[in-house]
């Protein structure tokens, strides 16, 4: 085993570990690990844009006011404050590093998407927001000479010190198959979403809940588990890959029609097509069940279709690679989950329960986005909180000293056997998108529970140096927190719905939940 020593470990390579490293610049020995390649993360995925107040017609108690509205009771308003204020200049920052937004004539081109009340949704080359974020991180980040990237490098495990500090990271380098056990003093973790827990979803083959499965392990919070985002237009193509059609679309006039050509959404909320992402993916799932189909159709042909290639050109492409042209035909859609609001519990500096250990992205939660978080916030909180997480790190450092002697877990590298480990894959997606999706019941998530208990058991304890068996195990257990975090919360609020609690309860259920893996043990021994 290979040992390595480095002041600072980033697990991800989007925009929320990008920017933290720009922070620490001057700060020691810093390490990047990519799972796969460094283009390749979550936020290289995210089509529609970045919003912030920075049009004349808006203001940050604006984009306050919509935030709050859109998490649905259970935004932390001190968290959503610092996102909407810090924004202006974080984006004003990558502007001066390179980042090249869409504008119109000399002025910067802003659009309207799901519960925003004003334009301010910046996009660049149309559809590639989070890839052009992105490359300008990745150019700023060739100047800071202490920062060293390693891709394809797969975490396996965070290592307590004996003063249950986060001290180290055991990864497997896939390259050559070594492991490495890196010493550090401070570990970020930016590992992006979860969206691969579930059979049907936008997010890429990389998105395992690593992030929150490592940081369950190692005893620290999570938050607000229950609260899955669902996309609301996945295109809905059997032999395709899955591909989001950004709320973009939408916001730019697109209308939902249902299998008989009507359009259904001012059925369901008065802002139609732009109502929440949660209100739009079930209206979705209900003309779905009502007209007996699998789907619905978004409809783009009244739109000027020369403006919809240059708008949208990798949408326009992927589609018409598939013999749709969304200038002409219509184009089959369905629900898919996208954005975990829940995580590894965080303050609003991105430190969590356990020293030396700070989250930022999708993987924490500190209450920014509530109960239902509003369109195109995700790339905005990574490059504040991202920000915030490497100032955090900077002021605790002096505090958290390297150590040299690390107690391991057992490893070992035998077992391996690929089709299992595929078959449990596969089986903890079909009972997650079955029983903890778009609406759940106490009897879909009990029965989730116990069958995800079954296939536990077949996990090894000791560490297995596979990235095939390691994601296993963390889709697991994502699955099962949001399962356990939805049972325990008896209501229906923004993106957490169940059949048999309708309704959302102020009286009871105006808080976060928040457990760590001890607590959480207690109470599944208490319900099973």
């Amino acid at each position: 085993m290979k040992k390595v020593y480095k002041d600072v470990v980033i697990i991800g390579a989007g925009v929320a570990g990008l920017r933290a490293a720009i922070a620490l610049e001057d700060t020691g020995e810093i390490v990047i690990l990519a799972k796969d390649e460094l283009i390749e993360s979550s936020s290289e995925y995210a089509q529609g844009g970045i919003a912030v107040a920075l049009s004349d017609e808006d203001t940050v108690g604006i984009h306050f006011q919509d935030t709050i509205n859109a998490g649905d009771g259970l935004c932390d308003e001190e968290a959503v404050k610092i996102l909407v204020e810090e924004g202006p200049p974080r984006i004003t920052e990558l502007i001066e590093w390179g980042t090249t937004f869409d504008k119109e004539g000399t002025r910067l081109a802003f659009t309207r998407e799901a519960a925003h009340s004003r334009n301010r949704i910046l996009h660049a080359h149309g559809d590639s927001t989070g890839k052009e974020i992105v490359r300008a991180l990745l150019a700023r980040t060739k100047h800071i000479k202490n920062l060293q990237f390693l891709p394809k490098h797969h975490t396996l495990r965070l290592i307590l010190s004996d003063d249950n500090r986060a001290s180290g990271v055991l990864c497997i380098d896939e390259e050559n198959h070594e492991i490495k056990l890196i010493h550090t003093r401070a570990i970020l973790l930016a590992t992006g979403g979860n969206g691969r827990v579930y059979s049907v979803t936008t997010n890429p083959a990389l998105a395992t809940g690593d992030g929150i499965a490592y940081a369950f392990e190692v005893g620290a919070e999570m938050m607000d588990m229950e609260f899955v985002q669902f996309h609301p237009t996945m295109l809905y193509l059997r032999n395709a890959p899955p591909f989001l059609l950004s709320e973009a679309l939408r916001g730019e006039g697109a209308h939902l029609v249902n299998m008989k050509g009507e359009r259904f959404m001012h059925k369901y909320h008065h802002m139609g097509e732009l109502a929440p992402r949660d209100i739009v993916s079930r209206a979705i799932t209900d003309e779905i069940i009502a007209t007996r189909s699998h789907f619905v159709f978004l409809d783009m042909r009244h739109l000027d279709s020369d403006f919809l290639r240059v708008r949208f050109p990798k949408i326009y492409h992927s589609c018409l690679a598939y013999d749709f042209d969304i200038t002409k035909h219509l184009v089959p859609v369905h629900p898919s989950a996208h954005y975990f609001m829940g995580g590894v519990k965080t303050d609003l500096h991105s430190r969590t329960s356990v020293r030396g250990l700070y989250a930022a992205g999708e993987v924490a939660c500190n209450g920014v986005h509530g109960a239902n978080r509003l369109a195109s916030n995700s790339l905005l909180d990574g490059i504040v909180y991202g920000a915030r997480a490497g100032n955090a790190i900077i002021q605790d450092l002096d505090s958290l000293p390297l150590h040299n002697s690390l107690d391991l877990p057992p490893v070992s590298d035998t077992g391996i056997d690929p089709p299992t480990w595929i078959y449990f894959q596969n089986e903890i997606k079909r009972i997650a998108w079955h029983n903890i999706g778009i609406k759940r019941c106490e009897h879909s998530l009990l029965q989730a529970i116990t069958s995800l208990n079954v296939i536990e058991k077949s996990f090894p304890q000791e560490v297995i140096p596979s990235r095939l068996l390691s994601e296993s195990r963390n889709l697991k257990t994502v699955a099962k927190l949001i399962a356990l975090f939805a049972l325990l919360r008896t209501e229906s609020r923004g993106a957490h719905f169940r059949t048999d609690y309708l309704n959302r309860d102020d009286t009871h259920w105006i808080h976060h939940q928040s457990y760590s893996k001890n607590s959480i043990e207690e109470i599944l021994v208490s319900i099973l």
